[in-house]
């Protein structure tokens, strides 16, 4: 179903304005939330940086915006703004043909997700501390915008958010799964098209900051919708649509980077319910105590988990599956990162079930935060002394019950259509899948 069909939602995308209106809110939230962290109350649990970016942000991008829209923070995000600006030089206008800064092609080596995943490991690591220490917070919200504007002025396009941001690349995994997609209506319109105003821009808007050619775009995973390629097609050969669930799980990756990330999304997630609702002092001890014993312990474990033990066992069970051994060159590479995509879902699930158990018995801070957001003593809205306690917990043992079912289910389903391409048994991988949600729902039930 095309939704650009609709007249009212096609006018609001080629136009700038609404887009602009919501990144100048986005932009302004970004900024408070960073001196919210540098200057506010140090209790996490009162301060505006803690409470509306790890809980009440992290519940609408792991609930609502990334298993329904995709890629849809990327496209109202506030970390690139600063930096683009700067690099285009215009707000709105076209920018000038002549770059203003260095504007370099980002190196072939670093043209993956690899930089992506190890910035995500990178804050997993330190994530105890990062989520309830609002300096740390405001710190590492602050490295990300200047990071986002420093690559700005060396490389072409918003190279942080397509190389490094840690947020995009979870995003980029999981947009696959997501009922909503932009991509072209009729490929030989493309193939005619002189100039690619889609990809290089044109008077009428830029060119993809993603540096992506919609013409040849087959998944969710590396494009952001900026809109800028509806704005610039010529022949209105470019459309936002609804699909089936998980369509691009159809097309199995055979991307090493893509696969590892998979392992990193399911494992951290499996780690956060055991450090962050688990029952276990010592484990919280060695998470929370950074920079000591314990704490490197940890790290060498988190690690190992994520790149020996996870990966490790899936390429047990692949070698366990019946069919016809991988002929060529890197034929059990190919099927090692096609299998993987089975994963995608089950991760997605795992998420959804930690996330609401994080977020119903953390959520009502927000009243409180709302009120006082530096922690100073203000009421704005008379709630600035709202009381703690968890929510709706009568229906989170169920939710994150049917979660986890739900994502074993749907994992099964992308194991036999990826096992029928490569030509193997799913049966391993699924096998693999469903001990992998016993664990789980060991973690947080």
């Amino acid at each position: 179903m095309e939704l650009t069909r609709l007249p009212l939602l096609k006018s609001a995308l080629k136009s700038r304005y609404p887009q602009l209106a919501v990144f100048i809110v986005m932009l302004v939230g970004y900024i408070f939330a960073i001196l919210a962290g540098l200057i506010g109350t140090p209790v996490g649990s009162h301060n505006f940086s803690i409470v509306f970016v790890w809980i009440a942000w992290w519940a609408i991008l792991i609930l609502v915006a990334v298993p329904f829209f995709g890629r849809g923070w990327c496209a109202v995000c506030p970390i690139p703004l600063p930096g683009e600006w700067l690099q285009r030089g215009a707000v709105l206008a076209p920018p000038d043909k002549k770059p203003k800064w260095l504007n370099l092609r980002v190196p072939k080596m670093f043209r993956n997700i690899w930089l992506q995943n190890l910035s995500f490991l990178l804050l997993a690591l330190f994530s105890s501390v990062l989520l309830t220490t609002p300096t740390i917070t405001g710190i590492v919200l602050a490295a990300m915008l200047f990071a986002a504007i420093g690559l700005s002025m060396v490389f072409e396009r918003r190279s942080f958010c397509r190389y490094l941001c840690p947020v995009g690349g979870f995003i980029g995994l999981y947009s696959q799964t997501a009922p909503a997609e932009l991509r072209i209506k009729d490929k030989q319109v493309c193939a005619k098209c002189e100039g690619k105003p889609c990809y290089n821009g044109s008077d009428t808007g830029y060119g993809c900051p993603w540096d992506v050619f919609p013409g040849g775009l087959t998944k969710n995973t590396y494009c952001g919708l900026c809109m800028e390629c509806i704005r610039t097609c010529p022949y209105d050969n470019i459309a936002i649509n609804l699909r089936p669930f998980s369509a691009d799980l159809a097309k199995p990756s055979a991307k090493m980077d893509e696969a590892f990330k998979a392992f990193i999304m399911l494992g951290s997630a499996m780690i956060y319910a055991g450090v962050l609702l688990g029952p276990w002092g010592a484990l919280k001890d060695a998470a929370y105590n950074v920079g000591t014993g314990a704490w490197f312990i940890y790290a060498a474990t988190f690690l190992g988990i994520i790149f020996v033990v996870l990966p490790g066992f899936f390429a047990l069970a692949l070698s366990l599956s019946p069919g016809p051994s991988p002929n060529g060159r890197g034929g059990g590479v190919r099927v090692f990162s096609s299998l993987s995509t089975s994963l995608i879902p089950l991760g997605l699930m795992f998420w959804v079930a930690f996330s609401v158990s994080f977020v119903l018995t953390n959520a009502s801070y927000i009243l409180a935060a709302l009120s006082d957001p530096l922690g100073l003593g203000w009421n704005l809205f008379g709630t600035a002394n709202a009381a703690w306690r968890p929510i709706l917990t009568s229906m989170l043992a169920p939710a994150q019950t049917l979660a986890l079912v739900g994502g074993l289910a749907w994992s099964a389903h992308t194991a036999q259509r990826s096992g029928h391409e490569a030509n193997v048994s799913s049966i391993p991988v699924i096998v693999y899948c469903f001990i992998a949600t016993l664990i789980m729902l060991w973690l947080l039930l």
